[in-house]
């Protein structure tokens, strides 16, 4: 698991350090330059300029509270019977009786195609918490399903 950690850690800064970079060295002289060309409330490299920097420092602003988010988290006070970030979970959809497993992650993690599913998306949030043989509803795009979690292995589990 320390290695998924690292990883996450890892994007987030240089996620971070590039932005920065952006912000501190590209934009200024992207700024400068379109100062050169006169009256600003007519420029268009300006005002673009203007909404990029507006746009990075707001996003360096999340990425930094997400990083100190993630700092905090400790992988060894999440449950050891219920679902938690780092579970791999097998449901079964009570309508369709389909069987799909997903790993809950972070949202940084997340990607559906590989089963990865972040802890804030609906069916993350609805099986926080759960256990094995519990039903769950989940309010979707498409609708409420239904899920039984037919297997359950935690972080601890999978190493």
């Amino acid at each position: 698991m320390n290695d998924a950690a690292s990883k996450i850690r890892s994007k987030l800064e240089q996620e971070i350090r590039s932005i920065e970079y952006e912000l501190n060295n590209e934009l200024p002289k992207e700024l400068m330059k379109a100062r050169a060309h006169g009256d600003l409330s007519e420029n268009a490299e300006y005002k673009y300029a203007k909404e990029r920097q507006g746009f990075l420092s707001a996003r360096l602003g999340q990425l930094k509270k997400r990083l100190g988010e993630f700092s905090m988290l400790k992988l060894d006070n999440l449950p050891r019977d219920r679902v938690a970030y780092g579970s791999r979970v097998k449901l079964v959809d009570l309508k369709s009786q389909a069987e799909i497993e997903y790993t809950l992650v972070t949202a940084e993690e997340s990607d559906v195609s590989k089963g990865l599913i972040s802890t804030i998306s609906p069916i993350g949030k609805a099986l926080l918490g759960r256990q094995a043989g519990d039903e769950v509803k989940v309010q979707t795009p498409a609708g409420v399903k239904e899920f039984e979690i037919v297997n359950l292995q935690t972080i601890h589990e999978l190493g």
